[in-house]
């Protein structure tokens, strides 16, 4: 494409010291260039955004909020150009693309409206406790390539309303939609206040361990999640992460199975089913299994699996080679495990495209019901009884989301108490709200995105104990 992109450096849009491909997920081929920092530029980044802290700091919230408004405002103006490239890099049809942008411009809006107001902790006596909010400093955002734009405004609105500055590295796949913001906040933002450096996983240590990076909100896999926790011990920084998930889907036996399968199905393949909170696994009352089943295999059978770009196309491909490798094995796995009744290969033709996937009579222990496949296959699995089922559900290492389905809004309630996940919904998808606290449990994640309580990680609590002369 002929856009020339730029890192963003202490406010300027400048060129990297070299560049690698993006390769376009529905192609399987190189589509545009991105620029790549080195460590020099690294260097720079943290020194110019560690230079913009003291003046963003104390500059008063509403004037803060007002420029994350201004953002808000410009990336709303530009819906369609930034839709159409993040489905160029990441692959997902445009009107998802589009809808991960609006979805961007709600985030930043809603932290721009919170504020962050001193709590009283006491007043009697002569004796005043308050408890105020200050920032950190300079926080290192590390974000994905499922939802590049809005796990960003995840991250930028709360560490700016908060009083911090940023240094922001992108996934090496989907960088571009990140570059194309830099160029927002180069125009709305002083000098310093946001960094943008793109890389392929070279810069990652020297950014989370240097010692002017104040904290790290890392979205991610689990197993690099690990990696940012143990850099970050030496100087305790404060750490943020939200890593992958197991998420189940409990069909309690009043509900409609063609209904229930519906939105299951919905879950499990939105953005090729490449969502942290997707439905990973599915479990049914053996009454309406086969029933369920037939019509999680019709719903596959039906979908339209094209480049994102082209009109019509409801799942896109795969988002890079690694991913459609290790999705491709668990389905190849699962063959001999249960039964494939829909989908169950490639599609023959250019690009990461994998057909939906639908698997039955699989056991709890395969490595598709195990594992995180984060690709749109979905394995089903049949229950008896609601207490054996929680302890199936349960016994895994993630804790992020999950769903339960049914008509009994009280027995529904009751039961996703019992699902050790962060956040489970009762008869709803992902209704993921930035104003509503988000964490995960277990190897899913620490601390809190989202919501006040997300906000506030970005700050130093400051307790300030004072008494009068005369009643000391």
């Amino acid at each position: 494409m002929d856009h020339e992109f730029r890192l963003l450096i202490d406010g300027a849009l400048v060129a990297g010291a070299s560049s690698f491909d993006v390769i376009n997920p529905a192609l399987d081929a190189p589509f545009a260039q991105c620029p790549k920092a080195d460590a020099a530029m690294l260097e720079t980044a943290i020194a110019a955004a560690k230079r913009a802290f003291p003046a963003w700091a104390a500059t008063p919230m509403a004037e803060r909020g007002a420029k994350v408004e201004a953002l808000a405002a410009a990336l709303e103006a530009r819906v369609s150009e930034f839709a159409t490239l993040m489905t160029s890099e990441q692959g997902k049809p445009l009107d998802q693309a589009a809808k991960e942008v609006r979805g961007s411009v709600f985030v930043l809006r809603a932290f721009a409206a919170m504020r962050l107001e001193p709590k009283v902790l006491r007043d009697e006596g002569g004796n005043r406790i308050t408890e105020h909010r200050t920032p950190l400093g300079v926080v290192a955002a590390i974000t994905p390539w499922n939802y590049p734009l809005i796990l960003l405004a995840n991250k930028v609105g709360p560490a700016l309303m908060a009083g911090n500055t940023m240094v922001c590295k992108p996934a090496p796949t989907t960088p571009l939609t990140t570059l194309l913001f830099g160029e927002l906040c180069q125009a709305i933002l002083p000098a310093g206040v946001v960094n943008i450096l793109c890389d392929q996983n070279e810069l990652g240590p020297a950014l989370t361990t240097h010692p002017d990076i104040a904290k790290i909100s890392f979205t991610g896999s689990t197993a690099t999640g690990k990696k940012v926790l143990a850099s970050s011990v030496d100087s305790l920084k404060r750490v943020t992460l939200e890593l992958g998930g197991n998420d189940a889907a409990i069909v309690l036996d009043d509900v409609d199975a063609k209904y229930a399968a519906g939105k299951v199905f919905e879950g499990a393949m939105r953005n090729a089913g490449q969502i942290c909170v997707a439905v990973k696994r599915a479990y049914v009352p053996d009454t309406m299994y086969d029933e369920f089943c037939d019509e999680m295999a019709r719903l596959a059978r039906e979908m339209v699996v094209d480049d994102g770009a082209n009109q019509g196309a409801q799942i896109g491909p795969v988002q890079n080679k690694l991913q459609f490798d290790k999705v491709s094995a668990l389905i190849e796995d699962s063959k001999a495990r249960g039964t494939v009744i829909a989908g169950g290969e490639p599609l023959d033709r250019p690009g990461y495209f994998i057909s939906p996937t639908i698997v039955r009579d699989i056991d709890d222990e395969a490595p598709l019901v195990r594992e995180e496949q984060f690709g749109p296959v979905l394995p089903v699995m049949s229950y008896s009884d609601v207490d054996e089922l929680i302890e199936r559900v349960n016994g895994t290492d993630y804790g992020l989301g999950g769903t339960v389905w049914g008509k009994d809004l009280t027995r529904a309630n009751q039961v996703a108490a019992r699902v050790t996940s962060g956040t489970v919904w009762v008869n709803q998808l992902m209704a993921i709200d930035p104003r509503i606290p988000f964490r995960g449990l277990k190897q899913s994640g620490m601390g809190t995105e989202m919501g006040l309580e997300g906000l506030e990680e970005y700050t130093q609590p400051h307790v300030i104990n004072a008494v009068a002369l005369d009643a000391a």
